[in-house]
């Protein structure tokens, strides 16, 4: 078993390494110093970069996430929940119950309000 591991790891570094290698070979670079401004969709900046957000953005992307990882955490139960019976179906309303107050308490402190 630690051979095949060990040779996934060699595999991952000889491709990554190779690729970079083969594309500072392969690739002329240019110093155009318009290449080290910032931009956004292809449009340029009229303002500065550094401006702040409001954090209602990450508080939103971060209960997305949450939710998300629900959904991830629910494909492995709803594999074995025939061979797991009662024990399984309890324990999911369990967890969807402790999300589902995670969910009202973001909706009480107006997280899920947008601006």
């Amino acid at each position: 078993m630690a051979i095949y591991l060990l040779t996934l790891i060699v595999a991952a570094v000889v491709f990554s390494a190779g690729g970079i290698f083969i594309g500072k070979l392969l690739v002329k670079g240019s110093k155009n110093p318009q290449k080290g401004q910032p931009y956004e969709c292809g449009i340029p900046t009229s303002t500065s970069p550094w401006h702040q957000f409001n954090v209602g953005y990450y508080l939103f992307a971060l209960l997305f996430l949450i939710f998300d990882v629900e959904l991830i955490f629910m494909y492995p139960w709803a594999v074995v929940v025939k061979e797991m019976g009662m024990v399984a179906l309890v324990e999911i309303f369990i967890f969807v119950f402790i999300l589902f107050m995670g969910f009202l308490y973001a909706h009480k402190k107006g997280a899920l309000k947008w601006m």
